[in-house]
């Protein structure tokens, strides 16, 4: 197993050039996908392994439950430092187990509170919240749910507020939250992997902000209501909803003052876009290789240390 086990812990800080190249180089849409496999395929590998690394610490304990075949030496020379590293990744796993669960929890009561603030309003696609504090934000659930304050309401003009309820219909139809809420599990189970967390709430609300233009016709009417949105918006729920105004808006505007981008889904290998794609893409490879090897040498030398 040697160091094989240890790299996909690492292997996370070679997506962070990459999450940088594809906010810039790819279509928002191919951006958000890309990175979220990534982010996804390598939280799961670097807690696959923390898990192997925390098998052969337990088995080393006084007085653990596990057959006593998994503490010789022979099992623990198959991991380098075993008596550090076997240990240590035992409070690294719970600790990353429970900020998981905290950031899950958070995420399901957050939902949970903005749909009793809503109760007593009209049933209707669109909740209008009485409130002087300006924001909007897209609220998931069995029925989906655009919630708005009059606040932000009396901000916007006419085109401007159709740009806002187009945006908002595409992080619902689109179940942007689950991008955003799949990015911040694997954050906390590497944090090494925040970079792309960001890199994917920035380009939710990009892949947003053209659907929006897509909608109303009008890119500069979508950067003129960011615009004067960020310059109100306050009291955003949770970061795992999707909200209008939010992420780096001079960016944005930007973006959308400029041509469309081309909606390529997989650009040439040598350009920007096509080295940003590949380059991720060889990194959560090369961490899930190195997690298979891992997991199966371990599973075989425990199968052959368990006395039958």
């Amino acid at each position: 197993m040697g160091v094989f086990v240890f790299l996909p812990l690492v292997l996370p800080f070679t997506a962070w050039p990459i999450a940088r190249l594809a906010e810039h180089h790819l279509h928002p849409r191919t951006a958000t996908w890309l990175l979220s496999a990534i982010a996804a395929v390598l939280a799961v590998c670097s807690t696959l392994c923390l898990a192997l690394l925390m098998v052969v610490g337990t088995a080393q304990l006084p007085g653990n439950p596990l057959p006593d075949g998994w503490s010789d030496p022979e099992v623990r020379d198959a991991v380098p430092y075993d008596e550090v590293a076997g240990r240590v990744a035992i409070p690294a796993l719970l600790a990353v187990l429970a900020s998981c669960a905290g950031i899950t929890w958070r995420h399901f009561r957050v939902r949970r509170e903005a749909l009793r603030a809503l109760a007593g309003l009209p049933d209707r696609s669109v909740a209008v919240l009485p409130d002087d504090m300006a924001y909007a934000y897209a609220l998931p659930g069995s029925r989906d749910r655009i919630v708005v304050t009059a606040g932000m309401l009396a901000e916007l003009d006419g085109p401007e507020r159709r740009a806002l309820f187009a945006h908002e219909r595409a992080h619902l139809a689109l179940r942007h939250h689950r991008f955003l809420l799949a990015t911040q599990l694997a954050a906390r189970a590497n944090p090494f992997l925040r970079p792309l967390c960001t890199s994917v709430a920035y380009t939710t609300e990009r892949w947003a902000d053209e659907e929006a233009a897509a909608a109303t016709g009008s890119r500069q009417t979508v950067a003129r209501a960011v615009a004067k949105a960020a310059l109100v918006t306050q009291g955003a729920p949770s970061v795992t909803l999707a909200h209008f105004a939010v992420g780096p808006v001079p960016r944005r505007v930007a973006a959308l003052l400029a041509p469309a981008p081309a909606a390529l889904r997989w650009p040439p290998v040598f350009t920007p876009a096509g080295l940003a794609a590949w380059g991720a893409t060889a990194g959560a490879a090369a961490s899930a290789l190195s997690s298979a090897n891992a997991a199966f040498t371990l599973f075989f030398i425990l199968k052959a240390a368990t006395p039958l």
